[in-house]
């Protein structure tokens, strides 16, 4: 019985992950046969991870979150240093036949150190730049492999973290006013692929063949799967390999083709449901640290997959984000069963 503790401390959250897991293998013998049988090993050793941080605790883990912390800053420039190059970008670390995304993997251990050097804040300005400063640091390193989906949502889980103990109405004015100053300034910092992509989708149609194909293609493969779907292995942009990336940035779209507007909803309400309990977790808590934490997981899956599902129906720009639990990566996996793991585990 050992081994379904997590499932009797918080049956809702495990039920769902375990469910979106498994409808993630389903829908990936679909569209990317390919990735297996090697996704399995990325799949039990996600599983294992997240026992493994279930038994031995959220309680012990917040100890050593500067510990977590300095070890997460050191992979990150050590990717910098001696990474992989792929696609123009230094994202992973090899590891013989795989390799390690580390933006991805430490995202829950600075969420945690954040979480905790948040809820300990007692006053005074230069502690409060201090906190701003190390919540900075990993997010600048993300950005400039460069990976800015990641740093988004990365930023977006300390962001909530740092409202959720300081929020007051001034604060969130402050904040949006400072967004808004700084949005024409983040151009500049773009990559020129980054910003071709902003471009093309402003306006898809002006390169068709080229940038805009990926954000075409998704949105026939969306329309094109009516109530219902085409089938299970059915599907023309899926299998004829017109929709790209089909397992991994695209794979709503291979699911609404497949699936139809049924699979696509179903999917979304799994996500919902889920997201709502972490939601009920969080606000139920009653240590600071673990409900800000817990706050940090929820606004980094929800951006995930407002982001990932808006860019596959063409309302958001193209960024490389995958769609929590559904998405082939084994580093994306891995990362979101040990956010969760910590989660259930921390419930009180």
């Amino acid at each position: 019985m050992t081994i379904l503790k997590p499932f009797f401390k918080d049956p809702v959250i495990s039920v769902i992950t375990l469910i979106l897991l498994l409808f993630g293998i389903f829908i990936l013998n679909s569209l990317s046969p390919a990735i297996f049988p090697q996704y399995y090993f990325y799949i039990a050793v996600s599983i294992v991870m997240f026992y493994i941080f279930y038994f031995i605790g959220f309680d012990i883990f917040k100890y050593f979150s500067v510990h977590l912390y300095i070890i997460s800053i050191f992979l990150l420039l050590l990717t910098l240093a001696a990474g992989q190059i792929t696609r123009g970008t230094l994202r992973w670390i090899p590891l013989g036949e795989f390799s390690l995304q580390t933006s991805e993997i430490v995202r829950p251990f600075i969420l945690l150190f954040y979480a905790s050097i948040v809820s300990g804040y007692k006053g005074g300005t230069k502690k409060l730049l201090g906190i701003i400063m190390l919540g900075l640091i990993p997010v600048l390193l993300i950005a400039i492999q460069p990976s800015l989906g990641v740093a988004i949502v990365t930023l977006a889980g300390l962001v909530t973290i740092f409202f959720i103990k300081f929020i007051n109405l001034r604060s969130v004015v402050v904040l949006i006013l400072i967004s808004l100053l700084a949005i024409p300034a983040t151009w500049f910092l773009l990559k020129p692929y980054q910003k071709e992509r902003i471009t093309v989708f402003l306006n898809y149609q002006k390169d068709p063949k080229g940038v805009g194909y990926n954000e075409i293609q998704s949105i026939i493969s969306v329309g094109s799967g009516g109530l219902f779907g085409r089938g299970f292995k059915k599907g023309f942009q899926t299998q004829l390999k017109y929709l790209p990336e089909k397992s991994t940035d695209f794979v709503f779209a291979g699911i609404s083709e497949e699936l139809g507007f049924v699979g696509a909803v179903s999917v979304l309400t799994l996500l919902f449901i889920l997201f709502f309990r972490v939601l009920r977790n969080a606000t139920e808590a009653k240590i600071k640290i673990y409900q800000l934490f817990a706050f940090g997981v929820l606004a980094v899956f929800l951006v995930e997959t407002v982001i990932n599902v808006g860019m596959n129906l063409g309302i958001l720009p193209i960024t490389g984000l995958p769609l929590p639990f559904i998405s082939a990566g084994g580093s994306s996996l891995l990362t979101s069963l040990v956010s969760i793991s910590l989660v259930v585990s921390g419930k009180e």
